[in-house]
């Protein structure tokens, strides 16, 4: 069974309930190595979204998840707004008007919300930024879909993988963004873009099955 509007819309309720959860946690991970507002920012961005939702559910998963861009781009400041926008934008244009999101397109969803985010932030594996966790993701999810997983298995494998990811920049020296202006002493800290994007996949894994 597909993803439909209806449970694409959710799914994005579930992520603003867990970024409220954690916004303490990226608000102490982004003011160990950047400016402290990255919860704050996400938390705020993903209000509007589900505020938006609340008075309209468009027809498509895809028109949900172009909501979903404008509303964050609009709301989120710093850098996040523009990497998580620009991601969710690719995705939505990568589904298009399909009715429903199968593995297939999920996990194309996915793969072009990676390229947005590297198009955008201009960020590789190895900077310590959400790149860090969303290739490996990517990786996975298109490795799941092609060995006839669902969407849930998909978003699952994703979500392992971007976790694995997060961890992998604790000791890695920022590259990009405000982190990387503090050199060697970035190293020991995991990075808060790439802890949300794990968060974010493994919600939208649990709200799939």
């Amino acid at each position: 069974m597909g993803c439909t509007a209806a449970d694409v819309a959710d799914a994005l309720r579930a992520v603003a309930r867990v970024v409220a959860e954690h916004r303490a946690e990226l608000v102490r991970l982004d003011r160990e190595i950047g400016d402290g507002d990255h919860g704050e920012n996400l938390h705020r961005g993903f209000a509007a979204v589900v505020s938006t939702l609340d008075g309209e559910l468009p027809a498509t998963p895809g028109a949900v998840l172009k909501l979903a861009a404008t509303k964050l781009i609009s709301t989120v400041g710093g850098a996040a707004g523009p990497l998580y926008g620009t991601a969710f934008l690719r995705a939505a244009t990568s589904v298009g008007d399909a009715a429903e999101l199968d593995a297939a397109l999920v996990a194309g969803a996915l793969q072009a919300a990676l390229e947005g985010v590297v198009a955008r932030g201009k960020a590789v594996v190895g900077d310590k930024t959400m790149v860090d966790a969303l290739t490996p993701a990517v990786a996975a999810a298109e490795s799941a879909a092609s060995s006839g997983g669902d969407v849930a298995g998909v978003l699952a494998a994703a979500a392992g993988a971007a976790e694995e990811g997060a961890e992998s920049t604790v000791p890695l020296v920022a590259r990009k963004g405000r982190a990387s202006y503090l050199g060697e002493r970035s190293a020991g800290h995991l990075d808060p873009g790439a802890r949300s994007t794990a968060l974010l996949l493994r919600t939208f894994a649990g709200s799939a099955r």
